[in-house]
């Protein structure tokens, strides 16, 4: 196993609209972020304040999986440290660009999740959206930690198994092979 393997995901405190678009994810701020360490055995819970020390332990890592973190979470994290360049960072594997490099089209980790594991996400990103404009941070901070516990699930189970499984458009089941085996 590849030392501290890291798993990652954050919600936003504002919408794609609200900032002018896709193109200013940086400027969708961090309503909550979540973290689990695989050499600390525990996960961790991040407010935007708390944004320099996320970056850290992204940073000492030695691996961060996520599901589309690379093209969304890193680029809202771009808007609240100055010093953030994803360059910086240990490898990273993005479940979501791998899969979409297999299956030559996106996939909801939903999808993978409910064929996978059988079990899907409790909520979405606009679930979340509401509860911060609610002011429900703990509910925030409870689904993005089942975000990542799911994509720590997906990864492990394809790491072991070389394959996950997804609902294709269809809904029928199919399998994916994967090589998320560690280096």
């Amino acid at each position: 196993m590849a030392g501290d393997i890291v798993y990652f995901d954050l919600e936003t405190r504002r919408t794609a609209n609200d900032v002018g678009g896709w193109g200013n994810k940086h400027k969708m701020g961090i309503s909550v972020a979540c973290t689990y360490s695989t050499g600390r055995g525990e996960y961790s819970i991040y407010t935007q304040d708390e944004t320099p020390l996320l970056v850290r332990q992204l940073k000492e890592a030695d691996l961060v999986v996520g599901f589309n973190h690379i093209g969304f979470d890193y680029e809202v994290l771009k808007g609240y440290d100055l010093l953030f360049d994803p360059s910086d960072l240990p490898h990273s594997l993005d479940l979501l660009i791998d899969l979409e490099k297999i299956l030559g089209h996106r996939i909801k980790l939903d999808a993978v999740a409910a064929a996978t594991l059988g079990m899907g996400k409790t909520a979405d990103g606009l679930d979340a959206l509401k509860w911060w404009q609610q002011g429900e941070v703990a509910k925030i901070a409870e689904y993005c930690c089942y975000d990542v516990k799911v994509t720590k699930c997906v990864h492990e189970y394809g790491m072991e198994h070389g394959h996950v499984k997804y609902h294709d458009r269809n809904g029928r089941e199919q399998l994916a092979k994967v090589n998320w085996k560690p280096v």
